[in-house]
């Protein structure tokens, strides 16, 4: 009868030896899964991940509230923003179920010009509607807060 001799499959350390079939390598992922949950946060810590590296630009933010002929908030209106002395837009915005939109631009003195595309949205009534633009000042990194009125 041959007999094995299990001693040669004892490795440096005997936790790591008795880590055979599907059980031992679960723990052997766990243990893994865990290193690295705690790593990651020590990693944050002491600023070696590549997040925080990049200095991040000073903004302005433009928000606004699109209002229905009803005065009620406007859902899903195309907003469109450029500056004042440019013809094309240079953002593109939709109106969430608030009627709100928000757009990041950049710091400093400008002039900003806001209006409601509206091609293709009607009224809750069908009758087309109509905008005027809004012209926005912004002096710095600042918040800036605009109302676009539907007729």
């Amino acid at each position: 009868m041959w007999i094995r001799n299990r001693s040669r499959a004892r490795v440096s350390g005997q936790w790591l030896a008795g880590m055979r079939g599907v059980a031992g390598k679960v723990v052997l992922a766990l243990f893994l899964l865990a290193l690295l949950a705690l790593g990651q946060p020590l990693a944050a810590a002491r600023g070696l991940s590549g997040e925080g590296e990049k200095a991040q630009k000073p903004f302005a933010l433009i928000f606004g509230t699109v209002w229905g002929p009803d005065n009620r908030p406007a859902y899903g209106v195309k907003i469109k923003i450029r500056l004042d002395g440019e013809k094309k837009a240079r953002w593109e915005q939709y109106s969430d179920h608030s009627g709100e939109f928000a757009q990041r631009v950049p710091a400093g003195k400008q002039d900003y010009v806001i209006w409601a595309d509206l091609k293709g949205y009607k009224s809750s009534f069908g009758h087309p509607l109509q905008a005027e633009e809004v012209k926005v000042h912004v002096d710095s990194d600042e918040r800036a807060d605009t109302g676009l009125h539907l007729k």
